[in-house]
């Protein structure tokens, strides 16, 4: 048996000290939050024991409880070796009462029901199952986590600072006597993402150490931190404006508002933010604005680079379906490799609530008369097609009201379609969609607001639509109806032989009358579709094709996405479930083009930030010139129209705080560079990038300007890049955030930071200058 090496006891004097430090540091972050003497917090901190299920047969008692910096969640198990582990409470995604996961359904029984709840993270990582000793404490776990998650959402920019730096100064005051030694500033420094020479560290602290005691305590550590935390940049564009008495004024407030933030700004308005984010209350009497307040109302969620008004749906949600880009998904049920991965309804749910409004649906026979959802001829695991149904019906609206597509890949028997319908019908009962809306056949697509809280299916349809309004109408047209849709060979002339051999698919009637908007049909070209094909005729396209059109046949396509559907799909041979660059497809109109949800790259981070507007609605409104079947737009050639206007767009990137470590190791420091990127038609698209801050991921500056030529700014994103830089190999991605150009707020803004995942990175942001102005 190994040797376990045991802590030292501790004598009682020291075991009492030992409490009351923990219990101040407690204190601290609990008066931080505004949580004084929350019993929810209390329930947290005392902790208690849970069930944890991974199978039928593993389900194991787990101690859980919140730590004293009230963020860091530590479990622990009776397993001799890692005999504990801690997840942060800014990790989760939400907390789910009852049986809701697949683990749970799977693994347990219903008499549990009440005893069951779930954690489910941000990231990739699994579910954290647990089972309470009643239901009582299953709610109060659940209502503790979830009023502890939302106070930290809650807390600003300021505060999310002050928490996190005063985290890492209790790690690095390793014998916890609320003293900081220089070995612990330096290791301070270090956690913080800042590495500097003995020498400065040491002057740091001499400045400090007003005492001479060779260690920081009190008031002097506060000093410590506000030299750490001083920014120079705010304090110049503060001295510029602050012209009363060192202060200021409304009218100075008024004076940078117009001048710098090109915001409509009235003197009503500017006391409004004297009175919000002023925290003296003495500078508030006197009406004026101090520095922190300013800097306060510089980090609030309406003063980013966003425009808030954006936030909430703004467009015109009454135009034709296929006049809106729709945020869509590849084979939704994934959740890694397309080969031997994973499926999982959980992929479901973190699409829909990722604001994805069109999901696939690989169906195939099961056993049991009950069809599965999987990748076909592959070794991915599968799941049942009603159990799928039943996920995307629970968060189809969560994130937004506006209708979901249902796109299903039907390779199932006459008689297992019949069970598809079935539950479809039974589970999403009056919200799927069964027929045209209004009284006879309709000529065009209904609107996202007529649509909302509906399902739409998209499948193949053994007739026309008109028949149901036109019995003379042959009954049944099957000659366009094969057996797949999506194809994974990227050769087309194999392909294209391949189809001649594929057997036609029978479709149950009952599944055929449920596709009413997007009826699935083979693509045989712009100008067949244009004299053959109604308007809820749509095709799918492989990446490869659908990007040969966009290059040479931009304008064609363009015309055609104006009056039809069009659907984008990978490649089959991305079986790592990596992703094709989105924008070309987005620049000829093509409204779903699907990508891999799963997989965190550029590609999807161009993807949510195509759809970050609009208030995450799944639906952006193409601009004018790509919802007119007269159009000449041609993203290539760029000729003369309503879309060219020419604009320069100015980008001071400034600084940086809080960078996130890309190493987790203690030593590793992020030698933070900074890319802006633009994508839109090609003579938008361009990178610029800044030197390189050696050893800082804490405060990084580099007051660089760029310069970015525009002429189609309706289609333009930019994105924010951080890297860490690497002389040996390709830098490493930190964090990055993309919107929409026409998002863009001009003047001072500050940039929030997203994870590889999507997710906001807690008091990490860049501080840019923007201007967009009318290009001479």
């Amino acid at each position: 048996m190994a040797c376990v090496r045991k802590q030292p006891k501790l004598s009682r004097s020291q075991e009492l000290l030992h409490r009351a430090r923990t219990q101040e540091v407690v204190e601290k972050n609990v008066k931080l939050l505004g949580m004084e003497g929350d019993a929810d917090v209390q329930f947290l901190l005392q902790g208690g024991d849970l069930l944890k299920v991974r199978s039928s047969s593993w389900k194991k008692s787990r101690y859980f409880k919140l730590q004293e910096d009230c963020k860091t969640m530590w479990r622990e198990s009776k397993r001799m070796f890692r005999s504990h582990r801690t997840f942060s409470l800014d990790d989760i995604a939400v907390v789910r009462l009852g049986r809701q996961t697949e683990g749970l359904k799977k693994y347990t029984d219903q008499q549990v029901e009440d005893c069951c709840f779930s954690i489910v993270f941000k990231d990739h990582r699994k579910n954290l199952d647990l089972i309470a000793s009643s239901q009582d404490e299953a709610k109060q776990w659940v209502s503790s986590l979830q009023k502890m998650i939302a106070s930290r959402n809650n807390l600003n920019q300021q505060q999310k600072t002050e928490h996190w730096i005063f985290s890492c100064l209790s790690k690095a005051d390793k014998n916890k006597d609320d003293k900081l030694s220089k070995s612990d500033v330096k290791r301070f420094m270090r956690l913080i993402n800042i590495d500097v020479e003995d020498a400065y560290a040491e002057m740091l602290f001499e400045k400090c150490d007003k005492s001479k005691s060779g260690y920081l305590a009190g008031e002097e550590i506060k000093d410590f931190y506000d030299l750490l935390t001083y920014r120079e940049e705010i304090d110049v564009i503060y001295q510029e404006y602050a012209k009363s008495a060192g202060f200021m004024s409304p009218e100075n407030l008024v004076e940078f508002l117009l001048k710098e933030q090109r915001e409509k700004a009235t003197l009503a308005d500017a006391r409004t933010i004297i009175d919000k984010f002023e925290l003296d209350e003495k500078a508030k009497e006197k009406n004026v604005l101090t520095k922190d307040g300013f800097l306060v109302y510089l980090h609030h969620p309406d003063t980013l680079i966003a425009n808030p008004e954006h936030k909430e749906v703004y467009q015109d949600m009454s135009q034709p379906l296929n006049h809106y880009f729709i945020s869509s998904s590849h084979n939704t049920y994934l959740t890694e490799d397309q080969l031997k991965g994973p499926s999982s309804t959980e992929a479901y749910v973190r699409a829909l609530l990722k604001g994805c409004r069109c999901v696939e649906l690989d169906c195939w026979d099961g056993s049991d008369d009950e069809p599965v959802v999987y990748h076909g001829y592959t070794l991915t695991s599968k799941i049942l097609f009603k159990d799928a149904i039943k996920a995307i019906k629970d968060y189809a609206f969560k994130t937004s009201e506006y209708p979901v597509i249902l796109s299903l890949e039907n390779h199932c028997s006459v008689e297992q379609q019949e069970v598809m319908a079935h539950h479809m019908t039974s589970i999403l009962g009056s919200a799927l969609l069964t027929s045209p809306l209004g009284d006879g056949m309709p000529a065009n697509f209904p609107s996202p607001e007529e649509l909302k809280r509906k399902f739409l299916i998209k499948a193949k349809r053994l007739n026309k639509l008109e028949a149901t309004f036109a019995p003379e109408t042959p009954a049944i047209d099957d000659s366009d109806v094969t057996e797949e849709e999506e194809s994974d060979d990227d050769d087309e002339e194999e392909e294209e032989e391949k189809s001649k051999k594929k057997k036609k698919l029978k479709l149950a009637k009952a599944l055929s009358d449920m596709v009413i908007y997007c009826k699935s049909v083979h693509f045989h070209g712009f100008e067949d579709a244009r004299t053959n094909l109604s308007f809820y005729e749509m095709s799918s396209f492989k990446e490869k094709k659908a990007t040969e059109l966009a290059e040479e046949s931009a304008n064609d396509y363009i015309i055609h996405n104006v009056d039809k559907l069009s659907r984008i799909y990978p490649a089959g041979s991305r079986t790592d479930s990596s992703n094709y660059n989105p924008v070309p497809l987005w620049n000829a109109g093509c409204q779903m083009v699907a990508l891999n949800f799963q997989t965190s790259c550029s590609e999807m981070d161009l993807n949510q930030g195509r759809f970050l507007t609009n208030g995450q609605s799944g639906y952006i409104l193409k601009p004018a010139y790509m919802r007119n079947s007269a159009t000449d737009f041609d993203p290539i050639t760029l000729t003369r129209g309503d879309w060219l206007k020419h604009k320069t767009l100015h980008v001071m990137v400034i600084s940086a705080q809080q960078l996130p470590k890309v190493n987790k190791k203690k030593s590793s420091i992020v030698d933070p560079l900074v890319k802006v990127e633009v994508y839109g038609v090609p003579a938008d698209t361009a990178v610029k990038e800044t030197s390189t801050v050696e050893n800082n991921g804490f405060n990084p500056a580099w007051n660089e300007n760029f310069q970015f030529d525009i002429y189609v700014p309706e289609l333009a994103l930019v994105r924010f890049l951080v890297e860490d830089h690497d002389s040996t190999s390709d830098n490493e991605f930190v964090a990055q955030y993309t919107l929409p150009l026409n998002t863009l707020k001009m003047g001072y803004r500050h940039v929030p930071l997203l994870n590889k995942n999507g997710d906001v990175v807690p008091a990490a942001a860049l501080f840019v200058h923007v201007m967009v102005v009318d290009a001479e």
